[in-house]
């Protein structure tokens, strides 16, 4: 057979870069960037040529798995395991309530159309509040922040990369990540160009990141402090810079005398000793990015996952808005999205606090509880325990705080199914792992990143091979879950006279469900396209393989604006009370302890993608990072092996010595853990590579939206 090329798209990051992929009898046998797509213009990452092996990999779960009675795995039909999971979820909530089913779902999800479209109605049908997901151990702030600020979760202003003259980055390195809760693919030259514009980049890190090394001026931050550093900024604008009303006079602003009055005490003076940035370069910091005519502020997982996340976030929104580059080209932006969830009410508000957690009393978020609790509801005895478990795509052993306990906790379930193709350090416990197909197996719009993308842009991406015979994509999982979930209550609920009314009044929207879990991804996304307000039909983005051109991001915010005062609140009430914590709990955050950070690797993608060949070859990249100065202190030389203990636990690492951190700081990156017995992915020469998670504390939270605290974790380095 002739070799066929086609486009495509990588899913397995935020920047869903286009490609041009070559199938050879089936097989997919090369990868490049799409030079046509109108976002990624050609770029890709190592991440996208592994997707190869990701196709090939003989390690990837095809058909269902059962555990058996000694640990061991079996082959089981999909109709047999369909049965199976609706038997044990339904009777785990008849003889504990609804409750008794927890859902775990992961990152990946939200880069499937199959899990927008089938996965949300289904985990949405079974009616537990135990529900939980990666999101509070990643982006809770940012989208807590939106809904205080703007009135919604995904109303979030996007950096206009491609027309500012100053970009501040703080906490985020989007060279290696190619944007977060930002679609930026092409980082690097969008960087290049932004200098050929004559303009600048200033990074805030406590290690100089891989963006840090490119910017124009780097400033290393004590982790955990970034919170008075960004208040110090605001302090500078507001109070010694001054508001220039001309500026704002386009935004609907609310509460900007409270805004003032927040950060009066909050000097470049005061912040200095706590942050370890000087005070005149605090001042520099919030002059320049006020002179410049066009500015925009970003920050990401270092702001977001530490103790003070939220604030920083609302700090970050608020800088933008008091210079006037909220709204504006250049600045911070809303996108233009040829489906927009937001005006199309296709995604919830979100809302906070309806309801807490059994255990820990903790606040949901868009009908979410921290995942930081997930263990102390499966292992606390009481109304209300989980007893039954599902993950999709997630693995939370290794990608949430607290992994050993939680390890631990798992083993404890009466039940667990877990939706995902890997056995890995979560899935190992279930009774059930049930495969979906891979990216080039199935249909991909991008419903959720050209929400956050930094250029306007829409694209279909069709399967680019057949799935093997008797494989199952994620929405058909999905359906035939709800179909046996809804029979077997059926019959659980009987045949007598109440049943059968309820049965009757619950018709129209059983009919309608059923209905839209039966229409494919494909189905459903071109009734989407046609009932919208755009030009778009599937069968013209099927005619631009690459994906069209919808234009820059521009200004229009008080049109599309959702909060239901029509102004943006820029003193949440919610977050003015969080301010007395900080100025509070800062103080210990003293000279002479070591603090954790994580990071990120381009040839890694968080707890997955380390047993392919191609991206785990070369130099080992699972080392503790330190200064010179730490390691010498520690009694260490790079090579040694130390043990890393927190409150929470300890780990062995291997430590390596570097001037590229602070002083003061330790790295350990994400991810890595591969070494529970029962996992079947190791990569030669990483097998002994740390869980970072093992060390960070579950009980250490940003307490108001109660995101994890993964940065800023104190720690002590002994030798092993």
């Amino acid at each position: 057979m002739t070799p066929i090329t086609t486009r495509s798209v990588c899913n397995l990051c935020e920047a869903i870069c286009g490609l041009q992929v070559t199938v050879d009898a089936g097989k997919v046998t090369d990868i490049r960037g799409d030079r046509d797509d109108p976002l990624s213009r050609g770029h890709i990452c190592p991440k996208a040529t592994a997707l190869t092996d990701l196709h090939l990999d003989p390690d990837r779960l095809r058909t269902p798995l059962r555990k058996t009675a000694d640990g061991g795995w079996e082959d089981i039909s999909w109709k047999a395991a369909a049965t199976l999971v609706a038997d044990k979820i339904v009777s785990t909530q008849e003889k504990y309530g609804r409750d008794g089913v927890a859902v775990y779902t992961g990152n990946p999800n939200v880069h499937s159309l199959g899990f927008v479209t089938h996965g949300v109605p289904f985990l949405g049908a079974l009616g537990t509040r135990n529900m939980f997901s990666a999101t509070s151990a990643d982006q809770l702030p940012i989208q807590l922040t939106a809904h205080l600020m703007y009135g919604h979760q995904l109303q979030i202003p996007i950096p206009d990369l491609d027309h500012t003259d100053h970009l501040l980055i703080i906490g985020a390195n989007p060279v290696v990540s190619n944007g977060s809760m930002m679609t930026a693919p092409d980082f690097r030259n969008r960087m290049r160009e932004l200098r050929r514009r004559g303009g600048r980049l200033v990074v805030i890190d406590p290690r100089r990141t891989e963006t840090a090394a490119i910017a124009d001026e780097h400033h290393y931050v004590r982790p955990g402090t970034d919170a008075a550093l960004l208040l110090a900024v605001l302090h500078v604008l507001v109070h010694e810079a001054g508001v220039d009303d001309k500026r704002i006079a386009h935004l609907p602003l609310a509460g900007l005398d409270e805004l003032e009055a927040a950060c009066r005490s909050t000097t470049p003076e005061w912040a200095a000793p706590l942050t370890g940035v000087d005070a005149e370069d605090i001042r520099s910091i919030a002059t320049d990015f006020a002179a410049a005519e066009r500015a925009v502020a970003y920050g990401r997982m270092g702001v977001s996952t530490q103790q003070f996340g939220t604030l920083c976030q609302w700090a970050i929104q608020a800088i933008n808005a008091v210079t006037g580059n909220l709204d504006r080209v250049g600045g911070a932006l809303l996108t233009d999205p040829e489906i927009d969830l937001v005006a199309r009410k296709l995604s919830g508000r979100g809302h906070f606090d309806k309801w807490r957690s059994r255990v820990r009393d903790l606040p949901e978020f868009g009908g979410e509880l921290p995942v930081s609790t997930l263990a102390d509801e499966i292992s606390t005895p009481g109304e209300r325990q989980i007893k039954t478990l599902i993950t999709v795509a997630g693995n939370p052993v290794s990608s949430s705080p607290g992994g050993s306990g939680l390890d631990e906790a798992l083993a404890g379930l009466d039940f667990m199914v877990s939706i995902d193709f890997y056995v890995n350090e979560t899935t190992r416990h279930a009774d059930l792992i049930l495969p979906p197909t891979m990216i080039f197996e199935r249909d991909h719009y991008d419903l959720i990143f050209h929400q956050l993308a930094v250029h306007n842009s829409a694209r279909f991406s069709p399967a680019v091979v057949e799935k093997s015979a008797g494989a199952k994509h994620d929405w058909e999982i999905f359906r035939d879950l709800t179909s046996a979930i809804a029979r077997r209550r059926a019959t659980s609920h009987g045949r007598g006279i109440n049943a059968l009314r309820r049965r009757a009044a619950g018709m129209p929207a059983q009919v309608k469900s059923r209905a839209r879990s039966r229409a494919t991804p494909r189905t459903l996304l071109a009734l989407l396209l046609r009932t919208g307000p755009g030009k778009l039909t599937l069968s013209a983005l099927l005619r631009s393989p690459s994906g069209v051109d919808l234009g820059p991001l521009r200004p229009g915010l008080r049109g599309k604006l959702v909060a239901k005062s029509g102004a943006v609140q820029l003193a949440p009430p919610l977050l003015l009370a969080d301010l007395d914590r900080l100025h509070t709990d800062l103080v210990s955050i003293a000279d002479g302890q070591l603090l954790l950070i994580g990071r990120r690797h381009l040839r890694s993608n968080n707890s997955w993608m380390n047993n392919s060949p191609r991206l785990s070859k070369g130099q080992a990249r699972h080392h503790l990072l330190m200064h010179p100065k730490d390691l010498a202190g520690c009694g260490l030389s790079t090579g040694d092996r130390a043990v890393l203990r927190s409150r929470a636990g300890s780990v062995t690492v291997t430590v390596a010595e570097t001037d590229d951190i602070m002083p003061g700081v330790v790295s350990l990156p994400h991810g890595f853990g591969q070494r529970r017995s029962g996992v079947r992915l190791a990569v030669a020469g990483q097998v002994d590579a740390p869980s970072a998670n093992d060390v960070t504390d579950p009980m250490h939270l940003d307490t108001v939206s109660g995101n994890a605290v993964l940065n800023g974790v104190p720690v002590t380095v002994s030798p092993s």
